[in-house]
Order: structure tokens, then C-alpha cells, then sequence
């Protein structure tokens, strides 16, 4: 089962490099991009699961700071949203460029927010 585990921390992570690695592409031209919205989509439900298997399977050993994942998941649930929301108006050309730059900042603060909440 820790392998699994350890699968979807992966791609959790993954998901993580396609936002803020999405971000970092666009900066010069701020726009939502496809990837940013799949990143987005990946890391909450990543997230999610990684949180139930911690939380459901002892053989883990895995201790979860509900505080810390309460405030990564509200975080979490903004980006998908207002990726979600600037990917659609970009499409109807009506795009905020610094919807962008929200989405991207939310991801790395979420990131740091894992890093450094101990």
C-alpha cells in the first residue's frame, strides 16, 4: 500500500510542477494555460486521496495535521476555482491577465504552506 501511496504523492507533486511551472512560462504574457487548470484539478484530488489513505491506513504511519490540511485544502479549492473561471473567460476572450498571477501565487504559497508547516 506504500506504494501506492507514494504513486500518488508523485503525482501530487506533478501536479504542483504544472501550475507554478505553468505560471512561470506565461509571466511575460499572463494568461490561465490548459496545463495550469489540469495541474490544478490533479493536485485537489490528488490531495484529497492522500489525505484519506493517511488518515485510513495505520500500515502508513502517517500522522495528519488537520489544521495544516484544512488551510491547504480552502487554498487548494481557490485555485481550481479561479483557474477554472480565467481558463473560461480567456476562452471567450474576456481574460484577466491577473487572474494568472492569483492562481500562481496561490500555488506556491500552498507549497510553501507543505514546505513549512510543521
Amino acid at each position: 500500500m506504500s506504494v501506492l501511496y507514494n504513486i500518488i504523492v508523485a503525482v501530487h507533486l506533478l501536479g504542483m510542477a504544472a501550475i507554478v511551472g505553468g505560471y512561470l512560462s506565461v509571466l511575460k504574457a499572463p494568461r490561465i494555460s490548459e496545463v495550469m487548470v489540469w495541474g490544478a484539478r490533479i493536485q485537489l484530488l490528488s490531495g484529497l486521496v492522500i489525505v484519506g489513505m493517511a488518515s485510513s491506513i495505520d500500515s502508513l504511519d502517517e500522522d495528519v495535521n488537520n489544521a495544516k490540511i484544512g488551510v491547504k485544502l480552502l487554498i487548494a479549492l481557490a485555485v481550481v476555482a479561479i483557474a477554472e473561471i480565467g481558463r473560461a473567460r480567456q476562452k471567450r476572450d474576456e481574460g484577466n491577465p491577473n487572474l494568472a498571477h492569483v492562481v500562481g501565487g496561490l500555488a506556491i504559497v500552498n507549497t510553501l504552506i507543505a514546505v513549512l508547516w510543521t
